[in-house]
């Protein structure tokens, strides 16, 4: 069901402040934002004014989603959970009143060795998250933490802060994932990670999907529970997106793979709506409707992520793109590639290309966010540059005709948007460029090229692209177009369409990449193994099996 087929769910306040107002600002204005709780600063009044909730009086264990950290930096560390002893009604099983959360963080896992302790607001114009920034922490170090509310103690966390600038860290592993269709299929792939040897986990889009899960949990037909009906429909308001969050979280092994690593996230388009594309919805519909749920959607988003405060949304804009360093060792621009795209051409999908596709006026980042990365580049002294981010960067002919049809929503789609990152690699002399993408359900190692077109063009880095953690349900090792993808893409080195995740392991004189994977997740219990392994060297781009 499209937005344009639901009678307005939104608050009638809001609604008429965005017919009145520039449609990306409309949720600025005071008396509207307050009517969904879109304020941009911490609580201050009205609502967030209600007396405080005694914590004691907290009778289910409020730590039903569990915890997380993420965006690890040299100095901090970022600690999430929220408190919902009933993760699956509109409210949580709390008041409208603010609740007081103790935090603690410690170099042992039994908490006899704290290093800082505080504590917190859980504020119900947030649906009681938080959020808690710790600084002054010392660099390259790894932490335990835990949340306290009333008499509950919640599950502890394993974190961790990032090298100082100017160090020169032996290695760093990390894990990338993709795509959790909860109605596909289990989480077995997370309670791997969960026990992998990991640094930090970089998730790259489609964390949430919008449509409906039903009573058997879909693909998992559960026969030992029954999920409520507020599930069974695709996701609209507020409220929606906020529940989706919690039964999406609430899976133990999302939870165990949350505690064990800190995650560093990013969207698709999925945690919005299927393939929108900045302001333009999926299918026609009014667009002032789809900006109230998008706002609806980057709220929640935040609100259920490991993220700091500069990423805290206004309105229906919220700044994704951001950029994290490893010591000297790796930068990481961590880019959003869906909220100020140009519209995907000739309808989306798998097109024959035209010349809309290399429109220097179309974008994949828009023009700021573009800048930004080159900039980022021209100043860069890491060894590493990676690239965490959602859609296919490479070339990806779809068939073997002379013409080929490339995916529109790919950066297929936005051949002169490429052709500036391309570019921008070159003249900004970075090298051991390392892209990582989800949205495919698959998983691939592209070698990646000056010119797609010319397989002896220079090699300007790679690309590993991490399969679903459920989406696609249980996969195949050799999808159906195995053979013509990998004849019709020279720079293709490998191509499997089962479910898991990928570690990359960065060291000084090379790149690692395991593709790990998991038989089936329509039932659990699967083993993990590693179906692939790619190196590229330091200095010379260009996968070679490991």
């Amino acid at each position: 069901m499209t937005p344009a087929a639901h009678p307005s769910q939104h608050a009638p306040e809001l609604r008429a402040a965005a017919r009145r107002l520039n449609r990306r600002r409309f949720l600025t204005v005071t008396g509207a934002a307050a009517a969904l709780a879109f304020a941009v600063n911490l609580p201050a009044a009205g609502t967030a004014a209600a007396a405080e909730f005694d914590a004691r009086k907290i009778a289910d264990d409020p730590f039903t989603l569990g915890v997380a950290s993420g965006d690890p930096l040299p100095g901090s560390v970022l600690l999430w959970t929220r408190l919902a002893p009933q993760p699956y009604q509109p409210d949580g099983g709390l008041p409208a009143q603010r609740v007081t959360v103790h935090w603690e963080l410690a170099h042992d896992e039994d908490f006899r060795r704290i290093v800082r302790r505080g504590t917190a607001t859980a504020h119900p114009e947030f649906l009681h998250t938080v959020h808690v920034e710790v600084p002054h922490l010392g660099a390259d170090r790894v932490f335990h933490y835990r949340f306290r509310a009333g008499d509950w103690v919640s599950p502890t966390g394993r974190t961790r802060t990032a090298p100082p600038p100017g160090a020169d860290p032996a290695g760093l592993t990390l894990a990338a994932v993709s795509c959790q269709a909860y109605a596909d299929g289990y989480y077995t792939a997370y309670r791997h990670l969960a026990e992998d040897d990991v640094d930090v986990v970089f998730h790259l889009g489609d964390y949430l999907y919008e449509y409906a899960v039903n009573a058997t949990g879909n693909s998992r037909n559960y026969t030992d529970r029954t999920l409520p009906a507020l599930f069974n429909h695709e996701t609209v308001t507020l409220e929606d997106y906020r529940l989706r969050y919690a039964l999406f979280k609430s899976d133990p092994d999302l939870m165990a793979a949350h505690a064990a690593h800190p995650f560093v996230v990013t969207w698709d388009d999925h945690e919005t709506e299927n393939n929108y594309a900045d302001d333009t919805p999926e299918d026609a519909g009014d667009p002032e409707e789809f900006l109230l749920r998008r706002a609806s959607a980057y709220r929640a988003y935040w609100e259920n992520q490991p993220l700091r405060r500069p990423q805290r949304p206004d309105g229906p804009d919220m700044q994704l793109y951001r950029r994290l360093h490893w010591g000297r060792l790796a930068q990481f621009d961590v880019l959003d590639t869906r909220q100020y795209r140009s519209d995907q051409a000739y309808g989306d999908g798998a097109q024959l290309p035209g010349p809309d596709i290399d429109d220097p006026a179309r974008t994949m980042t828009g023009a700021t966010q573009e800048r930004w990365l080159l900039h980022g580049w021209r100043t860069s002294r890491a060894l590493w540059n990676v690239v965490p981010q959602q859609v296919t960067f490479s070339q990806r002919r779809l068939d073997l005709n002379p013409v080929a049809k490339l995916s529109m929503d790919a950066w297929d789609g936005y051949r002169a948007s490429r052709r500036r990152i391309l570019d921008g690699v070159k003249d900004t002399g970075i090298e051991n460029l390392v892209i990582l993408t989800g949205d495919v359900h698959v998983g691939y190692a592209f070698d990646v090229k000056d010119d797609f077109d010319d397989p002896g063009s220079r090699t300007l880095g790679a690309e590993i692209v991490a399969t679903s953690v459920t989406s696609g349900k249980d996969g195949s090792e050799k999808p159906s177009n195995w053979n013509t993808y990998m004849t019709a893409n020279p720079h293709l080195k490998f191509y499997n369409g089962r479910r898991g995740y990928t570690t990359v392991a960065l060291g000084p004189e090379q790149a690692r990449a395991d593709f790990k994977t998991v038989p089936y997740v329509t039932r659990t219990g699967a083993p993990i193994t590693t179906a692939a392994s790619f190196v590229t060297e330091a200095g010379e781009p260009g996968l070679k099996p490991a």
